[in-house]
This record gives structure tokens, sequence and C-alpha cells, in this order.
């Protein structure tokens, strides 16, 4: 299978590699990259319309390579998302938090209190609706771990890790499940897990289990 990696931020690559090759390793990746995107999201506030024609034609340039199947790991724009799979179908089109919230039902129950961190605020425009849309009984809390980000940007791993675990500690107390929203919160997962006491979900692992049961 050949799976098309879109991203809109560069360290995203890594922990969905690291996924693919514990969790799938006979899959093909090719990555595409537009690290303007994020950028641009935050400098406008919002998402904008043209920022979906952007992500339009970046999967029409992977179903045109031959890809099986589209990830895309920016977390902060799933209306564009959604509208490429709306284009591109029947072709699978995922974003990138739809394997997450599935795994927190299994894990917590469709009653679960969730609890959502992110590092990048715009996020928290857009995932917490569809975490209620596809699961209305969750009870979701969010945190933003905005400094973890800024760390990992840096170059500082272990302080994005250790952030993201403070933040994580001190409003998940009360949660079912944690889930890390971006994709390059996965590494620090088991110090979340250590620090909480809790199941820790991660995109990069819920995402490529679920590609690889579909074409299993």
């Amino acid at each position: 299978m050949r799976i098309a990696l879109i991203h809109a931020l560069p360290v995203s690559i890594p922990p969905i590699e690291e996924a693919f090759e514990r969790l799938w390793p006979d899959a093909k990746t090719v990555n595409l990259t537009d690290d303007s995107l994020a950028g641009d999201l935050a400098a406008a506030g919002s998402l904008q319309l043209e920022m979906t024609e952007r992500f339009l034609a970046l999967s029409r340039y992977s179903a045109a390579t031959g890809a099986d199947a589209i990830l895309f790991t920016c977390s902060a724009f799933g209306p564009c998302i959604e509208a490429c799979a709306a284009e591109l179908d029947p072709l699978p089109v995922l974003k990138p938090n739809e394997a997450l919230i599935e795994a927190c039902a299994e894990i917590g129950g469709r009653m679960a209190k969730v609890g959502l961190l992110v590092t990048f605020k715009q996020t928290l425009d857009t995932m917490p609706p569809e975490f209620t849309s596809a699961q209305p009984g969750f009870r979701l809390k969010t945190a933003l771990a905005g400094e973890a980000l800024d760390a990992l940007f840096a170059g500082d791993r272990d302080g994005h890790d250790q952030a993201a675990a403070q933040a994580a500690a001190a409003e998940f107390s009360d949660c079912d499940v944690i889930a890390l929203a971006q994709f390059s919160l996965s590494p620090a997962a088991s110090l979340i897990a250590e620090r909480t006491g809790k199941p820790v979900l991660t995109t990069p692992d819920t995402s490529v289990l679920k590609l690889k049961r579909m074409f299993d």
C-alpha cells in the first residue's frame, strides 16, 4: 500500500514514520509538506477559504501520484480535510484525529470524560467540535500546552515532553482517557501516562492501526 502523508509542520513527520515502521512496516509512505500552512493559520486567526483550495491541491497531487490512501497530520484543519475527502471519495482520506476519537470511545465508552491535550492553539477551534460531533456523549476537557511547542521548535524535545506532561497532570486528573492532539506530541505519551496514571492515546498509532485494518 502507498500511503500519502500530508503535513503542515515538519515535526509531525518523525512520529508518524516511527508509528508506520513499528505497526505497519509493509506500507510505503510518501511525505508531502507545506510548512507555511500552520504559520498562515496562526497569522489569520481562523481558517480561510483559500486554505481549503491549498489542501485540495495537495490531496489531488497525492492522488495523482498513486496513493491508495491519504492521511493528514495537521489537526487544526478539519474542514479543509473534509472537503478533500468529499472530492476524492472513494479514495480513503483520513483526518488526523478520526481514529483517535474512535479509540477514545473504545477505551472509555461513549460517555467517557476525555482530556484533549493540544500544543497548537488553533487546534482548539476545530478539534473539540469534531470530538463531540462524532461522540455526543463525550465530556471533553481541553488543555493548551503552548510552551511545549515552543520548546520543540527550539530543539528541546525533553522540555517539550516535560511541559506536555505537566499540563496533562494539572488538568486531567478526573479524565478516563487522555488524547494527544498533535502528532508531534506522541513521543511524550509514555511520560504523560506515567505522570497521570491514565490511558494515553496518540494520533500516529491510532491512525496507522485504522489504515492497516482498512486494507487488511
